[in-house]
């Protein structure tokens, strides 16, 4: 009998089976693709050509998950971007974002902007720490029942709000700002100048189908910057061999512990016996028994599809069926012949800004006609982009003299409007992509050796990214933190005994963070704790 049958080996799942069956826990992990790793994998798309296919950057892979897993020396090495970021604007200038860099930089568009970087990034460094502290604990959960069941949960609250109380009043006011505002009216006030503001907002839109203008888009904003590269804060990298190359190292990690992986093994149904979730049966009919079941899929999935919505609170699955997903994504890697010429910086040869994000999308003003664009039109006709080119950093991926870029664009609706398809638009809205980033580089065009296209409808069908929603869920005020999935569910367990989720959509949310994973398998192995059925476990 396994103890444990994880459903989707994605990132999530394989760190949930690592801690499991670190515990001397049986795990088995399902995967319904012919490899592991959900949306961080690295596949050829073209004859020669490798690169990650959905999820294409490294920072937020949280640093206690790296060191437990000893991911390093399964062969997981992570590289510094030289730059952060870099901004072409059409009218000749650009900005470089980086260690040492910004403020000059800054300062040619603004000085009075330029003088007010350290106190910016003072403020957000702040907010984020706290972030940081929360990512792997277990939110304070509203549950029913007497003293015995309130209790744990009323310290955990207790223990947070003597944590919050510890911050300074001006720390406070941001974090309120940050959870509350919109990213255009928090950057809006404390910058004058386009640039700088359109480099920060970028990050407000990133997977969030919504205007730098809509409130709550700071938190976004925050929640990308609270990550870390070789213990560099807020800094992003590349993994050498792709996003791939880290699944891989974690597949190794949990092999090595005796962990069962199933490629090539979906799974149709989550078992009930008496209420309780006692194991799976698979698309081919097999049946799979198991103590529990972790679910590692978007929870909207999860609950509306694989379990039998008679075993659901009524209430509870009206939530679920109603859980908002969507990134306005659009998901792009092209072989290139030759390196883009930007017309703000020329040259073909390797150069400091090839090797960093390059943002397309020069202010917030831009961001917010995009969004609307796309609420209209069902595509942003002037899209915002994020162009990267790995190969720069990582020569494993392209033929020698030649590249391979990932374009990263928003906005475009998860659903197109007036009955059309994305597998009829597909291939048109990549033109048009391609055509927005040879609008600042004339040569990106006819260097196009060949492209792999992933439209929302492509990322659905592909890694299960509900409305290609990159995080399993929107990152609103009402889908985070205690009600991520739902109030009441907070703490990695559904309302089934014996059914509990690890993916992104549970705290602390999405992104390549592992801490999901963790959280869950600390939560599964108290359950085991307590009906004693568990073997020796290691601390997490």
């Amino acid at each position: 009998m396994r103890d444990a049958i994880i459903i989707g080996g994605g990132h999530n799942g394989l760190v949930c089976a690592f801690y499991l069956a670190r515990a001397g826990l049986k795990v088995s992990v399902l995967e319904r693709r012919e490899v592991v790793g959900g949306a961080a994998v690295t596949e050829e798309f073209h004859p020669g050509f490798r690169n990650s296919v959905a999820s294409y950057t490294v920072s937020l892979l949280n640093p206690k998950v790296i060191r437990d897993m000893d991911l390093a020396r399964h062969g997981l090495r992570v590289v510094e971007r030289p730059l952060s970021n870099f901004l072409p604007f059409d009218d000749g200038r650009y900005l470089k974002l980086g260690a040492g860099r910004t403020a000059a930089e800054v300062a040619k568009f603004s000085q009075r902007d330029a003088d007010r970087l350290a106190a910016y990034g003072s403020q957000l460094d702040a907010a984020a720490d706290l972030l940081r502290e929360l990512v792997l604990q277990t939110p304070p959960n509203r549950v029913q029942g007497g003293w015995l069941a309130t209790l744990p949960e009323l310290l955990k609250a207790g223990r947070l709000g003597k944590r919050m109380a510890g911050l300074s009043l001006s720390t406070q006011r941001e974090l309120l700002d940050l959870f509350t505002k919109s990213a255009g009216d928090y950057l809006d006030g404390w910058f004058e100048s386009a640039p700088i503001k359109a480099a920060y907002g970028f990050d407000s839109v990133v997977g969030n189908y919504a205007s730098p203008y809509t409130p709550g888009s700071a938190y976004v904003l925050l929640h990308h910057v609270f990550g870390e590269v070789n213990g560099k804060k807020a800094a992003w990298g590349h993994a050498i061999g792709g996003m791939g190359a880290i699944t891989q190292a974690m597949a190794k990690a949990v092999a090595a512990l005796g962990v069962e992986i199933r490629t090539g093994c979906a799974v149709d149904e989550v078992l009930l016996e008496r209420g309780r979730a006692c194991g799976v049966v698979t698309t081919k009919g097999e049946r799979l028994d198991a103590r529990v079941v972790v679910s590692n899929l978007n929870p909207r999935l999860l609950y509306t599809s694989l379990v039998d919505p008679g075993a659901l609170p009524a209430d509870f699955l009206r939530r679920m069926q109603a859980w908002r997903c969507g990134s306005g994504t659009f998901r792009m890697n092209v072989a290139l012949a030759e390196l883009p010429d930007f017309s703000c910086l020329p040259g073909k040869d390797a150069a400091e800004h090839h090797g960093s994000g390059i943002i397309i999308a020069p202010s917030l003003q831009y961001m917010e006609r995009a969004y609307h664009d796309a609420r209209s039109h069902g595509w942003s006709r002037e899209p915002i982009v994020e162009l990267l080119i790995p190969s720069t950093l990582d020569p494993t991926l392209a033929p020698p003299g030649q590249h391979v870029a990932s374009l990263f664009c928003q906005h475009v609706a998860p659903k197109l409007p007036d009955g059309m398809s994305w597998d009829g638009e597909r291939e048109r809205v990549a033109d048009l992509m391609i055509d927005t980033v040879d609008r600042y580089a004339p040569n990106f065009k006819r260097a196009v050796l060949g492209r792999q296209i992933m439209s929302p409808l492509d990322l659905e069908r592909t890694f299960g990214l509900v409305g290609g929603d990159i995080f399993h869920g929107a990152l609103g005020l009402d889908q985070l933190f205690a009600a991520r999935p739902m109030l009441g569910h907070a703490d990695y367990r559904g309302p089934v005994a014996g059914l509990y989720t690890c993916g992104s959509g549970t705290h602390p949310g999405g992104g390549v963070t592992g801490a999901p994973g963790h959280n869950a398998a600390r939560e599964v192995l108290r359950d085991f704790a307590r009906r004693r059925v568990a073997r020796q476990s290691a601390p997490l």
